[in-house]
């Protein structure tokens, strides 16, 4: 298998085993949506900002990396026109339970984002991409191809992983032992750490890729915030380890 498959067949195993982010929202949850009353999440504590939306009612909305049924029933309870694209069967299989409870449809893409993205040119009014490409090992071809399944104004929104986890191997988060770029398909020693904690496989990226890349690409940054990890040590020194970026591609 390549890596992608590995990191696949892992999430599938992990939402089998109860992972937080494979769990869909609940009935009322999506009539609470329906009512105005929602939040949604791109890194793991910090809700996005509603302004960073606009107007949802109409939209054409790709979750981006975003299946598991948490954001995309949101949307689609606000009215908007949703597609979701994932690797992962189990998360998918949230997004089609959740869409038949509720009565909505909503368009099911299983690809893998390191690819193409299948869709022509200017299909979308926004890009919703929670924190996924650290499981990714080059990540500046996926903001091109952000940039050009977006039509001229949309919005990227992303959530991305600074790096600063990669730098500790135990769950303590006292000890820097790895060297950053944290890549195992060049560091074999990184990819020992992974298998032994069962973390699939997983790449630290810089903010120039992170950042500069959506820029290189040709979006304009229009906003961020900084979020932690939700727990652990480096959370309660409220070091943030992630950052979340609004960014639109121009008219």
């Amino acid at each position: 298998m390549n890596y992608q498959q590995i990191n696949s067949a892992t999430i599938d195993r992990w939402i089998k085993e109860g992972w937080k982010w494979g769990i869909p929202i609940d009935h009322e949850s999506f009539e609470a949506a329906k009512r105005g009353e929602w939040d949604v999440l791109l890194t793991p504590v910090r809700f996005v900002p509603h302004e960073w939306f606009g107007e949802l009612r109409g939209k054409k909305i790709l979750g981006l990396a975003s299946g598991g049924g948490q954001q995309m029933p949101v949307f689609a309870a606000l009215g908007a026109e949703c597609t979701v694209l994932d690797y992962s069967d189990e998360q998918l299989r949230s997004e089609k339970l959740v869409a038949e409870r509720e009565g909505y449809s909503i368009r099911i893409v299983k690809a893998d984002m390191t690819r193409p993205l299948p869709f022509e040119s200017g299909s979308f009014d926004l890009v919703f991409h929670p924190v996924s490409n650290c499981y990714v090992e080059e990540v500046e071809p996926i903001w091109r191809e952000c940039y050009r399944v977006l039509k001229p104004g949309g919005v990227l929104l992303a959530g991305l992983d600074t790096g600063i986890n990669y730098l500790f191997a135990d769950e303590d988060e006292t000890t820097v032992v790895n060297s950053l770029p944290f890549n195992p398909l060049k560091n074999p020693e990184q990819m020992r750490q992974l298998e032994e904690s069962d973390s699939g496989v997983q790449f630290s990226h810089t903010l120039e890729e992170q950042i500069g890349g959506q820029l290189k690409a040709g979006f304009r940054l229009t906003d961020l915030f900084e979020d932690t990890n939700g727990e652990g040590r480096l959370h309660e020194l409220h070091i943030p380890s992630f950052i979340a970026t609004r960014a639109v591609k121009p008219l």
